[in-house]
């Protein structure tokens, strides 16, 4: 009898990190995908995409949009009565809120997506990780270098000139999102991890593009793969890069 497949989760995976990452397991024959989409409409758009590639993995559309706790809570319930449990759960969707029109709806915006998204998928789900007997259970929460105060106070960090407040404080707050779940999940055996991408061409913004210098989605995902499969499961925890890791 073939072994069960890895079920896991990637939330905002229908383009960016969250679709690359879902290509690249799909690469393998021993991962489910649950694509997480705000939209089911783009959802299962990019799940005919990915299928249509032939890739060994398999992978369904779940609608879950992170800043609606009806649709986590619906999806959670789905998974359970289809699946019984989750194996790795990775927290990509986010938002740079940029186009809101003040400060006030950006930061709320930002911090709604960007923070209590994950906090809230993270606590929905957490029975359903429990629930697993993967020896590699795990929690990704995928960050920016932005969010880090230690870079934002060194005028030699490459984006010190980079204000985007809601952003970067979104993204610190995911930072200590990831240790109060490290406490709570940890000893349980599943383990939590931060990883920042680095700047990646993506529609998070209108700077992420190739003529701005940002990396193509496929380099910054793989280090993204090297953390999921456990090769990176020695190192201290902080920020996981693609190039090393930094302070929290």
């Amino acid at each position: 009898m073939a072994a069960a497949k890895t079920l896991v989760l990637v939330t905002g995976a229908t383009s960016g990190i969250g679709f690359e990452l879902a290509a690249q397991l799909l690469a393998k024959d021993t991962y489910h995908v649950l694509l997480g989409a705000r939209s089911p409409e783009k959802g299962l758009a990019a799940v005919e995409t990915l299928r249509a590639r032939n890739l060994p993995g398999t992978v369904e559309m779940l609608h879950l949009d992170v800043t609606s706790d009806a649709t986590i809570e619906a999806a959670a319930q789905y998974v359970q009565q289809t699946h019984g449990h989750l194996d790795i759960l990775v927290n990509n969707a986010a938002v740079s809120a940029m186009t809101h029109p003040s400060l006030r709806e950006q930061m709320r915006a930002a911090f709604d997506a960007n923070a209590t998204g994950p906090a809230v998928v993270t606590s929905i789900f957490g029975p359903l990780l429990q629930q697993s007997t993967a020896a590699s259970r795990r929690i990704i929460n995928v960050t920016s270098g932005a969010g880090s105060i230690e870079r934002r106070l060194d005028p030699a960090s490459l984006i010190y000139q980079v204000q985007q407040v809601q952003y970067r404080a979104s993204k610190t707050a995911l930072h200590m999102v990831s240790a109060c779940q490290l406490v709570e999940y940890q000893p349980l055996g599943i383990r939590v991890f931060l990883y920042d991408p680095g700047f990646t061409q993506s529609n998070l913004g209108p700077h992420n593009t190739e003529a701005n210098g940002a990396r193509a989605v496929a380099d910054s995902v793989s280090p993204l793969m090297a953390v999921l499969e456990g090769e990176r499961d020695g190192e201290k925890e902080g920020i996981l890069h693609n190039t090393g890791r930094y302070p929290w």
